[in-house]
């Protein structure tokens, strides 16, 4: 049922215009539809085999199933990773809460040696010894930073600069205030070092 022009003149009088314009389009849509139905018909390419359906399906299934595999496998190792990381920054959120401790241990054994008495710094020894031990088997590592070593920003944070005592310690390290600690490969405390100018 075509309409004639006055017909559609008179409906579109009454419609808005963007109802218009949608009509106007939608019949320009029908009349492509049509005549591309028309040439399909004329050249409509073999249909496919019910086999050759089911391969065509099989293949897809089998491109999702893949697809889907690698991204499991992805999601797999990214998790792994990121539980990793985890437990490492965990582990050095604790390691980093003990170093204050292992520091004033070293301070008290230092302090009671200066007192003489033997027992009190065995004592003393054999806890601060266990406990260095503990730490260690959970990867900490002191730095090993001496007097007389070259001064390296990358690893070594310089606290103060003083005139170096020997002329061999200038542009060097003259002191450790703090040691330095390694958890791993990662530096979690810098040694705090005093450098000779």
């Amino acid at each position: 049922m075509s309409k004639n022009k006055k017909d559609i003149k008179e409906e579109q009088q009454d419609q808005p215009v963007k109802d218009q314009i949608e009509d106007v389009i939608d019949e320009a849509i029908d009349e492509v539809e049509n005549d591309e139905n028309g040439k399909d018909n004329e050249e409509e390419a073999p249909e496919l085999t019910e086999e050759e359906k089911l391969k065509e399906d099989l293949q897809k299934e089998k491109d999702k199933f893949l697809r889907l595999f690698a991204e499991f496998e992805n999601y797999k190792r990214r998790t792994s990773k990121e539980r990793l990381e985890l437990f490492k920054t965990a582990n050095q959120e604790v390691m980093t809460a003990m170093l204050p401790v292992l520091d004033d241990f070293d301070r008290a054994l230092n302090e009671l040696r200066k007192s003489g008495d033997e027992n009190l710094v065995h004592g003393v020894e054999l806890i601060h010894n266990k406990f260095k031990e503990t730490l260690t088997s959970k990867g900490l590592e002191p730095m090993n930073v001496e007097e007389g070593d070259a001064f390296d920003s990358e690893i070594h944070e310089a606290i103060t600069q003083i005139p170096a005592p020997k002329d061999k310690l200038k542009g060097k390290i003259v002191d450790v205030v703090e040691r330095g600690y390694k958890l791993g490969e990662r530096i979690i405390r810098f040694p705090k070092v005093v450098t000779g100018k």
